[in-house]
């Protein structure tokens, strides 16, 4: 009897322990990135919500293709308002289109990046943004700077996939405060630790071909407002 008890307890054990890694790589869970602090203040919120004409650049070399960019109006229809947007819903009503039409087959990426870094105050946990990818086997990718000026690239996903969905990843933590995506720093004052520079869309060469099209909308964050939330009201800021 207690042989059985034991198998059973081990097969749960082994049977949650495998649930909860499927779970955390299919979506990014924001409480289980960086858990080493005592406390924290998770809050999403917007980062962009491609509204502003001229506010992104789009590129591709030259000898592979031509590329254009411009608003639409619309909206992914599964997508949730943010609870400080409630009642602005008129504000959010286009969405970002890239044009690419290919020369020819081979290997090529597109570049779709912000005329200014956008930055993220707190500690970033996770990114998102709604695509609708057009059902090609491209892989996209994020890219950050860091506090020191680091320049990273964020695996996001491949978009073969078909309408609107929205893609997340977990921003890896610093292991020591040094190396790594580093997010903050005692020793070079209080700025937001995390830049969002743009996208990356890596092209299947074998589908490469013809014309491309590719749709974004609300790029979002979770962080962590622990420490911003909790300063004191008297307390400097030390961003002089």
């Amino acid at each position: 009897m207690k042989k059985i008890i034991y198998s059973v307890a081990v097969l749960f054990c082994i049977t949650g322990l495998a649930f909860g890694q499927t779970k955390s790589l299919a979506e990014p869970d924001p409480t289980d990135v960086g858990t080493g602090s005592a406390a924290s203040a998770l809050r999403e919120v917007s980062i962009e919500k491609f509204e502003r004409d001229g506010a992104w650049n789009v590129h591709i070399s030259p000898d592979a293709g031509v590329i254009s960019a411009r608003l639409f109006e619309g909206s992914p229809a599964a997508k949730e308002v943010l609870e400080e947007d409630k009642g602005n819903e008129d504000l959010d009503t286009h969405v970002l289109g890239v044009k690419v039409q290919f020369f020819r087959r081979g290997i090529n990426s597109i570049y779709v990046t912000a005329v200014k870094p956008l930055p993220i105050e707190g500690i970033t946990k996770t990114i998102s943004v709604w695509v609708a990818g057009r059902n090609q086997d491209h892989d996209m990718y994020v890219l950050v700077q860091d506090y020191y000026g680091h320049n990273y690239e964020l695996y996001l996903g491949n978009l073969g996939f078909s309408g609107w969905k929205q893609m997340t990843l977990a921003v890896p933590p610093s292991p020591d405060g040094e190396h790594g995506i580093v997010q903050s720093s005692p020793y070079y004052g209080d700025r937001p630790g995390l830049r969002v520079i743009g996208f990356r869309i890596d092209c299947n060469p074998m589908l490469a071909r013809g014309t491309y099209y590719v749709y974004f909308d609300d790029l979002r964050a979770v962080t962590d407002l622990f420490e911003l939330q909790n300063r004191d009201e008297d307390d400097m800021p030390d961003n002089w």
